[in-house]
C-alpha cells in the first residue's frame, strides 16, 4: 500500500520462550479505523504492544509513516505520532482530570504542534470539564475512559492505538466510545483498534482482521467477514450476528 500510514510486515514476536505472533502482516492508510479482532489470547494485545514498542518483534519489520520502528524505545515511538490508550484505560488515579492531560504535553516528551489542546480536549469531553479538578480515580468508567482517550490526543498523534476501549462499560457508554471513535476519524486520526465486542468493532471499522493462534485468519471490509460465517462461528463465536 503506497500511501500506507502504518506498515507490519511479517512479525513474530515472543513473549520469554512463548511464540504469540507468528509472521503477521498489515496495512493502514492515514484517517482509517482498523480492527483487530479474535478470542482470547490469541495475540491481539501483543500485536498493539509490538507497535507501541512495548513488546518487540524478534523478526519482521514495522514502518510508521515510512521509516523503521526497529529498535525506538516506546517514549520515541510515541513521540513520533502513535498514542497508546491500554486496556483497563490505566489513568493516574491520583492526579487531577486536568493533570493526567496535561502529562503528553511536559518538556520530556517534547509535544508538537496540533489542534488539540487542553481547550479542544475539554470540548470534545464536556464530562471531563465538568470535573476538570477531580482526581482520575474519582471518576466512572465511562470519564475515566474519556479521559484516557483525551490524553492521548494531547499529543496530537497521527495514529491512536485502542486496547479494549469498551471493557467493562455499560450499553450506554458503549454507544458513547463508538462515538468518540467515529469523531477521531472525521478529525483525521488513524485508529488501530482491539476489540472484543464485535458489534462496536464492526460499526466503525474500515478494514477487519482476525487473528487465531497468532496469525491472521481473515482480512477484509466489515461487509466481507459478515458474509464468512465459517470465521465468525469458528473464530470469533459470533455465528449469525447481524453487521449494521
Amino acid at each position: 500500500m503506497p500511501d500506507a500510514l502504518l506498515s507490519v510486515r511479517g512479525i513474530h514476536t515472543y513473549y520469554g520462550d512463548s511464540y504469540v505472533l507468528q509472521g503477521v502482516s498489515l496495512e493502514q492508510r492515514e484517517g482509517s479505523i482498523v480492527a483487530i479482532l479474535g478470542r482470547n489470547g490469541m495475540g491481539k494485545t501483543t500485536l498493539i504492544r509490538s507497535v507501541a514498542g512495548l513488546t518487540p518483534p524478534r523478526e519482521g519489520e514495522i514502518l510508521f509513516r515510512g521509516a523503521s520502528l526497529r529498535g525506538r524505545p516506546p517514549y520515541a515511538i510515541a513521540q513520533d505520532g502513535i498514542a497508546l490508550v491500554p486496556q483497563g484505560r490505566r489513568i493516574f488515579r491520583s492526579l487531577s482530570v486536568r493533570e493526567n492531560l496535561l502529562l503528553p504535553t511536559s518538556g520530556l516528551a517534547r509535544p508538537r504542534g496540533g489542534r488539540w489542546t487542553l481547550d479542544s480536549v475539554l470540548r470534545e469531553f464536556p464530562q471531563l470539564a465538568e470535573r476538570i479538578n477531580h482526581s482520575g480515580g474519582a471518576l466512572s468508567g465511562g470519564e475515566q475512559q474519556m479521559l484516557a482517550v483525551g490524553r492521548a490526543l494531547m499529543a496530537n498523534p497521527h495514529l491512536i492505538l485502542m486496547d479494549e476501549p469498551s471493557e467493562g462499560l455499560a450499553p450506554r457508554l458503549v454507544q458513547q466510545v463508538e462515538g468518540i471513535m467515529k469523531s477521531l476519524r472525521e478529525h483525521g486520526h488513524a485508529v488501530l483498534l482491539v476489540e472484543q465486542n464485535f458489534a462496536l468493532a464492526m460499526s466503525v471499522a474500515d478494514y477487519v482482521y482476525v487473528v487465531a493462534s497468532g496469525r491472521f485468519v481473515f482480512e477484509g471490509p466489515p461487509a466481507a467477514l459478515a458474509a464468512a460465517p465459517d470465521v465468525l462461528d469458528q473464530h470469533l463465536g459470533v455465528a449469525g450476528a447481524k453487521v449494521n
